[in-house]
């Protein structure tokens, strides 16, 4: 799910935010990408753009469905853990160790699923400068020229 040879931790949010970090590695550098395999003007007969700006979407799509799946992966373990914590406490209400937990295990969760907003603000950022540069070589099949 993380990049080849990496999984995203879910149980420290800590790691987990270093994780998407590495994860968003291209995205952090899609403009350098643009500007050094995309060519300008003068010089679009020694490199196919076409070619390129198709292989730099298949990668954004690509790591933006990783990073996606990932996230609601955590997610979705943080919400079971939740779920059993919230059993606990209502079987047990005077448990300070289970309540305790139970609120650091909800505020993970809540800033797990802020993590969406942000991967949402980053996908669209990429996109944005991927087709102020790629939209004259390249026009991806499923993408509606509105949306950008």
């Amino acid at each position: 799910m993380a990049a080849p040879g990496k999984t995203l931790v879910c149980d420290d949010y800590s790691l987990f935010q270093e994780m998407l970090k590495a994860m968003r590695v291209m995205d952090d550098r899609i403009v350098h990408a643009l500007n050094t395999t995309v060519p300008t003007a003068s010089f679009s007969g020694k490199v196919d753009a076409v070619q390129t700006c198709k292989q730099l979407y298949e990668s954004l799509m690509e790591a933006h469905q990783n990073r996606d799946r990932a996230i609601k992966a955590c997610i979705a373990e943080k919400s079971e853990l939740v779920g059993q914590l919230r059993e606990e406490r209502a079987k047990d209400g005077d448990n300070l160790e289970v309540i305790k937990q139970l609120r650091k295990e909800q505020t993970n969760l809540k800033l797990m699923q802020s993590e969406l907003n942000v991967e949402e603000v980053v996908n669209d950022r990429s996109l944005k400068v991927f087709f102020e540069r790629c939209r004259i070589h390249y026009m991806p099949p499923r993408v509606k020229r509105s949306s950008v």
